[in-house]
């Protein structure tokens, strides 16, 4: 699981970090990356996953039991009884809690968002997916911040609008891929103002009204990565340099659907190493400014 954070859209851990703040991002990831592969149905086959978490083999396909035996396994993170955590990258995330004095309200919430998709497959209103990055993205940033005992109102509220604009552009990028899973996050206000149907969705490239509601959510993010920026400013030194590429990472993706005509339907579209390298510049010059 934890090699797939070279395959994101922002770096995770990057290597200019100090070490003890590597080892707490990647033990956050870890969990993310564990909670997705629940939610998504990815786990490794062969239900080893479900015995780690005290579940029957058999169970291995059973997400709401994960979920559940997950968040039983959290709490024995937060908790000084024995026994600990069951899985490996639960144990993993106990000394990074230790040490930030993290809470467990933002993995709980990270859990959350993933039982809402097992319950929720489309969104009616922008207002509605915005709650829902409440769930499944801000936590992260918030998490962050707590790492890097950076933590502020201000700093919380602009790192909501980054991670906001993050996940929805990763909605933007994986449309078709979501759709694969009976899963839609384009608000059904906006497919009824483009005139766009489900059934045009699934086509193998985007007609004219498609590549306009893309267009259209591309501009929201944009606009939500903005609020978010002025986050970079408020921090120094290598922190700085980490926030500046989450938000060039979402910038560059977003370059990257415009280059594709907003077209995302034959794949999602992908930034290169060089436009992301070009935006995390152009972020820390208007922050420096």
């Amino acid at each position: 699981m934890l090699d797939q954070a070279a395959h994101e859209n922002f770096p995770v851990a990057p290597f200019f970090l100090p070490r003890a703040w590597r080892t707490d991002l990647m033990a956050v990831y870890g969990f993310a990356r564990l909670v997705d592969d629940i939610g998504d149905g990815d786990l490794a086959p062969g239900g080893g996953d479900a015995v780690l978490l005290g579940l029957e083999r058999g169970q291995g396909d059973d997400r709401p039991a994960l979920l559940d035996a997950l968040e039983a396994d959290l709490h024995r993170v937060f908790s000084d009884r024995a026994p600990g955590p069951r899985h490996p990258l639960l144990r993993r995330l106990g000394p990074t809690v230790r040490r930030c004095g993290l809470t467990p309200e933002p993995f709980l919430a990270l859990i959350e968002a993933n039982r809402q998709d097992q319950r929720v497959s489309r969104y009616g209103t922008y207002d509605d997916l915005v709650a829902y990055c409440e769930l499944s993205a801000n936590p992260v940033g918030r998490l962050v911040l707590g790492i890097t005992g950076t933590a502020s109102p201000e700093r919380i509220r602009r790192s909501d609008a980054v991670c906001t604009a993050l996940q929805i552009v990763e909605h933007l990028q994986d449309v078709a891929e979501d759709l694969g899973r009976d899963r839609i996050y384009l608000p059904a206000e906006d497919l009824k103002r483009f005139g766009v149907t489900e059934a045009d969705l699934a086509a193998p490239s985007g007609g004219a009204p498609v590549r306009a509601l893309i267009a259209y959510e591309a501009e929201r993010a944009r606009e939500q990565l903005r609020e978010g920026t002025p986050l970079v400013g408020s921090v120094h030194g290598r922190l700085r340099l980490l926030l500046a590429g989450f938000v060039a990472g979402g910038r560059a993706a977003l370059q990257a659907v415009a280059a594709a005509d907003h077209d995302v339907l034959p794949g999602p579209p992908k930034p290169t190493k060089l436009s992301l390298l070009r935006e995390v510049r152009a972020t820390l010059r208007r922050e420096e400014g």
